[in-house]
């Protein structure tokens, strides 16, 4: 049974992808029903479609778009998000959010709606992605203890507006839930000055931002004589837009909860 799916951001890079693979056939269980756009977007009540005319027109009206759907895909401004959800709760519409940057408080409006409505929420939407988190905390339980230092690098293209990536902070996550770490206490962003030798428990996590890079993060696990690299490498946005559109797929319908690209992928 075909799905309507709503995009919030339809006009930027990943909802022009998300909706070009749904026009083109790429994706064949959802229809594009709604497209939102912020108040200053200039192309509002245009015809939204990426590969010829779409039939749908760039809206600001979030409520009336989940109306129209059973699910919405956000991939707007972190400020936003929170909002979002709060609509997607109150109207009963299952959501998929791919914004990052999130503060602690939006991203408890997000836990607050996936009470009341299915909530896909991750940071990747890329099958290998998901696989590295996994395999990051995997190959931390299995350093543990045994003198490997843990260094997170990430590089996008000039134009992402956070850092580090959300990426980036689910790999510190994961790295840190296999070593039995909090966090908090032992990420450390960037180096700059006489900051003295490296202790044991850090976490060490660099922003590099820089022309049209899609997306890579490497994982090092450093140690006296040998080190181990754990890397992904995004060649294109497409991987992303279907990704988020497979989770829309599946978390249609489904049971309110907080759910992960981890569950929809079954890893």
């Amino acid at each position: 049974m075909t799905k309507k799916v709503a995009i919030i951001g339809a006009g930027g890079r990943m909802g022009q992808a998300m909706i070009r693979a749904v026009q083109t056939g790429v994706v064949q269980d959802l229809a594009i029903s709604a497209a939102v756009e912020r108040p200053d977007f200039t192309a509002l009540g245009s015809d939204a479609g990426a590969a010829g005319k779409l039939g749908v027109f760039f809206t600001t009206d979030v409520a009336a778009a989940a109306r129209a759907s059973d699910v919405m895909i956000d991939f707007s401004f972190h400020t936003n998000t929170a909002e979002h959800a709060r609509i997607s709760a109150q109207t009963g519409v299952a959501l998929v959010v791919g914004t990052t940057g999130m503060s602690a408080d939006e991203e408890g409006m997000v836990h607050e709606a996936a009470k009341k409505v299915p909530v896909v929420f991750s940071a990747n939407m890329s099958l290998g992605m998901n696989l590295l988190f996994s395999l990051v905390k995997q190959a931390s339980k299995a350093l543990s203890g045994k003198g490997y230092d843990v260094e997170i690098i990430e590089r996008h293209h000039r134009r992402k507006k956070d850092a580090p990536s959300g990426s980036a902070v689910t790999l510190a996550k994961s790295a840190a839930d296999g070593l039995g770490w909090d966090l908090n206490r032992v990420a450390v962003h960037g180096r700059s000055g006489l900051v003295g030798e490296r202790p044991g428990e850090q976490i060490g996590i660099h922003a590099v931002r820089g022309g049209d890079i899609i997306g890579d993060h490497t994982v090092l696990f450093a140690a006296e004589g040998e080190c181990l690299e754990l890397s992904h490498r995004a060649t294109s946005r497409e991987t992303f837009a279907l990704g988020a559109l497979r989770a829309a797929a599946w978390v249609a319908g489904r049971k309110p909860g907080l759910y992960t690209m981890q569950d929809v992928l079954g890893l």
